[in-house]
C-alpha cells in the first residue's frame, strides 16, 4: 500500500485532497504484507514390514533418507509420531555421494522413547529402500552405527545383515527370580543367561514345554518393569528349543519384550538374535539356524554364527507405505 504523504505541502498551501495529491516533495512508502511462512520440511518416509514377504507381518520400520542430519529432538518427535518399534534415520557419510551412488552411510535408530544402540529389522529396512526406491548401485551398503559398522548385502531373496554376535553368560536364576517370575510365571525354566553388553536377558523355557506355552504366554510389561529397574536389563527375551525335524524346521523359538525402551513386545528383533544365535548355536552344535519370533505378526530369520565372531542375520522385507513428513 503506497501514501503520499502531503502534511509538509499542508503546512504551506493549506491541505490538499488525497485524490488529487501532486506533490512533488518527500513521500514515504508503506509496504503492509502478511507475515511470510516459514519454509517448509519435507522428509521422505517409508514404511515397510521386515523379516518376512507378506504384508502386515513381520516388524514394520520406518525409514527416512536424510540430506543433512537433523536436531535429535527431531529424531525423537518423528519416532514418537511414527509410533513403531523403530525409525530409522539415514543420512551421507560424503556430502559428493548420492542415496544411489553411495556405498557407506550413517545409520540411527530411536524407539518411540529412545535412542538404540542396535536394531535389526529397522537396518534390514534401510537397505531395502537404498536397494528397491533409491536405486543404490552396489551389490552390499555399509551403515556407520552405534554399535559399529554393519554390512547389508543384496540377495535374490532379500538381503543379508553382517552383525556383532552378543554371546551370553550363564545366571543365577534367583539373582532375577520377580523378572523370571513376572515373564513366564510358573511355567518350567532351564536356564537364565544375560548379555551384558546390550542387557538382554534371556529366559528359556523347559523341554518339556510345547511351543502354545510360549505363544500363550501373557507378559505385562508393567511387570517388568516394577520386578526390574536396577538398568541390569533393558530387553527380555523368552525362547524354547524348536522342532527341525518337523517343516518348516525352526531350530528355536523366541518372543522379546522391552518395555525399558517403551516397547512392550517387539515382533521380530534382529538384534536379539545377536544373544539367540550365539547361545543356540552352541547348545545344538549347529552354525546354521532357522528361528521363528512367535509374536502376533511373527516373523523367520535364517541364521549363520561365523568363526570370527559375527553372525549373519538374513531376511525378506516387503514395503507397505511411502510418504512425506511435512514440517
Amino acid at each position: 500500500v503506497t501514501r503520499c504523504c502531503w502534511a509538509q505541502s499542508a503546512k504551506q498551501n493549506g491541505p490538499v485532497p488525497k485524490s488529487s495529491c501532486s506533490f512533488t516533495g518527500t513521500c514515504q512508502v508503506q509496504i503492509s504484507s502478511a507475515a511470510s511462512k516459514p519454509e517448509i520440511m519435507e522428509i521422505p518416509v517409508f514404511v515397510l514390514d521386515a523379516f518376512t514377504n507378506v504384508p502386515f507381518k513381520g516388524n514394520p520400520a520406518a525409514v527416512c533418507p536424510l540430506m543433512h542430519e537433523l536436531d535429535d529432538r527431531l529424531y525423537q518427535k518423528i519416532a514418537a509420531e511414527m509410533n513403531l518399534s523403530e525409525t530409522a534415520f539415514i543420512t551421507r557419510t560424503n556430502p559428493s555421494d548420492t542415496f544411489a551412488s553411495g556405498s557407506k552411510f550413517h545409520l540411527r535408530w530411536f524407539t518411540p522413547t529412545t535412542e538404540v544402540n542396535l536394531c535389526g529389522h529397522a537396518t534390514l529396512a534401510s537397505a531395502a529402500v537404498l536397494f528397491l526406491f533409491e536405486k543404490n548401485i552396489n551389490s552390499t551398503v555399509m551403515f556407520e552405527t552405534r554399535s559399529g559398522l554393519l554390512a547389508v548385502t543384496q540377495q535374490k531373496d532379500g538381503y543379508l545383515m553382517d552383525f556383532p554376535l552378543n554371546p551370553p553368560t550363564k545366571q543365577d536364576p534367583n539373582e532375577f527370580r520377580d523378572l523370571v517370575q513376572a515373564a513366564v510365571g510358573n511355567n518350567p525354566v532351564q536356564d537364565v543367561v544375560l548379555s551384558s553388553v546390550t542387557k538382554k536377558l534371556m529366559i528359556r523355557l523347559s523341554d518339556s514345554c510345547d511351543r502354545s506355552v510360549l505363544t500363550s504366554l501373557k507378559v505385562d510389561p508393567v511387570a517388568l518393569l516394577k520386578a526390574e529397574n536396577g538398568g541390569r536389563v533393558k530387553s527380555l527375551l523368552i525362547t524354547m528349543k524348536g522342532s527341525p525335524e518337523c517343516q518348516p524346521g525352526y531350530d528355536f523359538y523366541s518372543r522379546v519384550f522391552a518395555p525399558w525402551s517403551g516397547i512392550p513386545e517387539d515382533p521380530v528383533t534382529g538384534s536379539a538374535h545377536t544373544v539367540l544365535a550365539a547361545y543356540w548355536s552352541k547348545v545344538l552344535g549347529k552354525k546354521i539356524m532357522t528361528a521363528y519370533q512367535c509374536s502376533s505378526r511373527g516373523g523367520e530369520l535364517e541364521l549363520e554364527v561365523r568363526d570370527d565372531g559375527r553372525v549373519n542375520i538374513a531376511g525378506e522385507v516387503t514395503s507397505i507405505l511411502q510418504g512425506t513428513i511435512r514440517l
